[in-house]
């Protein structure tokens, strides 16, 4: 049994989901390619992890299974794609719908499951999907018809958001039973430093510099890491073991809500009537299909 913790795990979790909400704020906030920031964001994260992976866990990183390192990499990969995709997301749509769409991914993870690992899906989970994609659609409507949108590409934002909503899923799929056999800290190690390597080809493949960037921009990379990468993270792990899995799972909903609020008082944008109802719709979809998961 845990011991009672110092800090109330709901008052964490709650530091942890503003912490998260901010991270779609500070990529606003940089002027810097977004393959650039995504690459110092994982990798400002990595450090310290990997500080402590080599002081503490050395002994088990050569027991990982030849098999086990492969789907850690294939894990690494989606999430470098993930991060590309909604870094560049947020350049082209709003923050709601870029926020609300990659959040998506407990709808794609489902899919995933039926498709790759013949798991079943349930007549909730199929409700859950439906809405979600019917509120997804709802989110595109207002530029479909020709209506004013924020951002200036917002479909082509929104699916790259999607596709960073996919990307998620894979690197949740790709790990799934990795966690069983492999150590917390050794594991995010592997994944955040292959990460890391995916990001930087795609930064020197488009030409970025990686140095040369203002102090005001390093200040963003870093602040992106220690909130919602070390801060927002970090801290829902660590929820984890006091809170039901259910409350975290359901309490990262508030991480769209979050930062749509956030985009309205730092940055003034107002997101569309279209874009709070689809993205209520999106929510509700999600929430039905994640919870139908853990039945």
């Amino acid at each position: 049994m845990n011991s009672k913790p110092v800090v109330s795990p709901s008052a964490g979790l709650a530091v942890a989901v503003v912490a998260v909400s901010a991270g779609a704020i500070l990529v606003r906030l940089s002027d810097a390619p977004s393959s650039v920031a995504a690459f110092y964001r994982v990798l400002f994260t990595t450090l310290p992890l990997a500080s402590v992976a080599a002081w503490r866990y050395r002994a088990e990183f050569a027991r990982i299974r030849p098999r086990d390192l492969a789907f850690t990499v294939l894990s690494g990969v989606a999430l470098a794609v993930h991060f590309a995709a909604w870094f560049e997301s947020l350049r082209w749509t709003s923050v709601a719908a870029s926020v609300t769409l990659v959040q998506a991914q407990p709808v794609f993870v489902v899919l995933g499951a039926w498709l790759l690992l013949r798991e079943r899906v349930t007549r909730r989970m199929a409700a859950g999907i439906a809405v979600a994609v019917a509120g997804m659609a709802s989110m595109s409507l207002g530029d479909s018809l020709g209506v004013v949108a924020i951002g200036p590409r917002p479909l082509y934002g929104n699916a790259l958001a999607l596709s960073g909503a996919v990307a998620a899923a894979g690197y949740v799929l790709a790990g799934r039973s990795l966690r069983q056999r492999i150590s917390l800290i050794p594991y995010v190690t592997v994944v955040y430093g292959v990460c890391v390597i995916v990001l930087l080809a795609f930064v020197l493949a488009a030409g970025h510099p990686l140095t040369g960037y203002p102090s005001r921009e390093w200040l963003l990379f870093v602040g992106m890491a220690a909130g919602p990468g070390l801060l927002g993270h970090t801290v829902l792990n660590w929820a984890l073991a006091h809170l039901e899995s259910s409350v975290v799972s359901v309490s990262l909903l508030g991480e769209p809500v979050g930062a749509t609020l956030l985009a309205f008082v730092l940055l003034s944008e107002t997101p569309m009537s279209t874009t709070v109802a689809g993205g209520c719709v999106v929510l509700l979809g999600i929430y039905v299909t994640a919870a139908s998961d853990r039945e």
